[in-house]
Order: C-alpha cells, then structure tokens, then sequence
C-alpha cells in the first residue's frame, strides 16, 4: 500500500512550508552568491583565449538554476531520523505496519522538494526578469521536468544512505564533512561541469553527482538536446536504482546488529 508513504510526504512537506523567513533568508544569500559567481564568469569569458564548450548565455542560466537548486543536493544525514538511531527511538519505527527504508525514503523526497520550491521560485521570478534567466521551448522543459523528478529520487536515495550509515557511527558529522564538499564539486555547483577539462569528463560520468544538477541544468540551457534526455534519465535512474539496493542492504544489516537497552 502506498498511502502511508504518501501521508509521510504530505505530512513532512507540510511542516517545511513553516519555515518560510528560514528560506527567504536562505535564498537572500543565494542570491549574493549567485550574483558573485556569474561576475566571475563573465570575468572568464571576457578573458577567455579560443572557444569554450559551454556559452556565456548558458553558463549564466546555468549559474541561477544551480543556485535555485542547490537544495536538492543532500547536505546531510537527516537529524531526526540519526537522532532515533544513536538513542535506540528507532525501535518504535519498527512497530509501524510499514517497509521502513520506504517510509524514511518519502520523508527525504519532502526534504528536497520543500526548500528547493520555496527558494527557486523567488529567485528565478528574480532572475528572469533581470534577464539573467532565459527559459528552454516546451519540449526542453518536459524534458527538465522529468529529469528533475529523477534528480529527487537520486538525492534521496543518496541521503538516505548517509543516514543509514549512522548505525555504524556516533555521529553524521564525519560522513557529511567527506560527502558535502565532493558533492559540491562533482555535481556541477562550484564551476559548470562542461568548464572542467576533458580528461575529467570520464571520472564525472562515473559517478552519480552530475544526476543532481549538472544534466537537469543542461537540458534547460540547451547544452543538452531534447534526444538526449532519454539517456540522462536512464543515467539517473539506473544510479537511483543501485543506491535504494544499495541502502536496502545495508539498512537490512545494520538492523541485524541493533540492540535497543530498556524495556
């Protein structure tokens, strides 16, 4: 049955519309930095020697959704869900007549969801009408849609697995100080993935970061052509796939080894 999980979702995505000052203040600061980082690259192709496989239209589009989006990259462990782990709370998850690893799985799709509405949609409103932000035809935006829906399910299941590797741990800091950076980096977030050298481009192809951002952003910008938006959604789903497997496993182990003091 998926109603439960559907009421997890609603019920998670309606808390986090409560905190509209904390993504208003959020998107405030986003914006400053989106405005620093499209200086910096104008400032590049303006000194630019030869071609650059991305324009500079595009690179500034690319630097406003990024920044519109940057919420759906998974920062962190949830704190609630490793609040329950390390003091033992978890048992009272495992009463519940549900799959466990889908229930925390719909509250993480909240989690991405939520902030990214409440903070893109100002900015690129923002951004469009400073004409920073030019939008892709019909069929490039269908396209982005199906694509970013995708990039919520590889967020959470990339989320979820930090979080679980919280049964082996005392703590979610060290798993996030390592994730969030490389995250950063390989995602497309500091410097647009086509910007990078060409011997990199194998590495950043196999590993599921660009899924989050780069080749949704691309497709909208038109970096990407609407026939390659199937490949970018096998690409996106196929990592999702071995991600939830993955985080199945181990959420099915670290369970095993569970011992919960008290009565």
């Amino acid at each position: 049955m998926i109603r439960p999980y559907l009421a997890v979702f609603s019920a998670r995505f309606r808390l986090l519309l409560q905190y509209r000052a904390a993504a208003a203040a959020g998107m405030a600061c986003q914006f400053f930095w989106g405005l620093i980082r499209m200086m910096i690259f104008q400032a590049f192709y303006e000194n630019a020697v030869g071609s650059e496989p991305i324009s500079l239209n595009q690179t500034v589009s690319y630097v406003w959704l990024s920044q519109g989006f940057i919420m759906l990259l998974p920062f962190r462990v949830d704190g609630e869900i490793a609040g329950k782990i390390t003091s033992g709370n978890v048992a009272y998850e495992l009463l519940r007549p549900t799959n466990l690893y889908n229930l925390w799985f719909a509250r993480e799709m909240a989690n991405r969801i939520t902030p990214v509405l409440l903070r893109a949609t100002p900015m690129f409103i923002l951004a469009t009408l400073a004409g920073w932000l030019r939008w892709p035809g019909p069929g490039n935006l269908a396209a982005v849609a199906i694509s970013l829906l995708a990039a919520v399910l590889l967020s959470s299941s990339i989320s979820l697995l930090m979080t679980i590797s919280m049964f082996w741990t005392t703590s979610g800091r060290g798993i996030t100080l390592i994730i969030s950076p490389l995250m950063f980096l390989l995602s497309g977030m500091v410097i647009p993935i086509p910007l990078f050298p060409d011997f990199l481009q194998p590495v950043f192809r196999a590993l599921p970061f660009i899924g989050l951002i780069d080749l949704p952003i691309r497709l909208f910008v038109g970096h990407l052509s609407v026939s390659s938006a199937v490949g970018v959604l096998v690409y996106q789903l196929l990592w999702t796939a071995v991600l939830i497997l993955a985080g199945k496993l181990l959420l099915q182990r670290g369970l095993r080894r569970l011992v919960v003091q008290g009565g």
